[in-house]
């Protein structure tokens, strides 16, 4: 049962942090990033697989806290 809950998060997470990095990357060139008036040091590559990550893991909090809410109070509290 923890692997079906884990693929919950994971997989719609993942679909939806691969269209997050198009929908960015379409409108903003990496290059183009400054970070507190610096640029990164980072190549384009770098950036998109750092972004993605990041897209990632935010959109995989946001299904683990929607399959939180869902769950009965007697499963939370197990």
């Amino acid at each position: 049962m923890l692997s079906q809950r884990w693929m919950w998060i994971a997989w719609p997470a993942f679909l939806v942090a691969g269209l997050l990095e198009m929908l960015v990357f379409a409108f903003v060139d990496p290059q183009d990033l400054h970070w507190f008036g610096h640029g990164f040091e980072l190549s384009r590559q770098a950036i998109y697989t750092l972004a993605f990550f990041a897209f990632w893991a935010l959109t995989m909090v946001s299904s683990a806290l929607t399959l939180l809410l869902g769950m009965s109070s007697t499963d939370v509290n197990r």
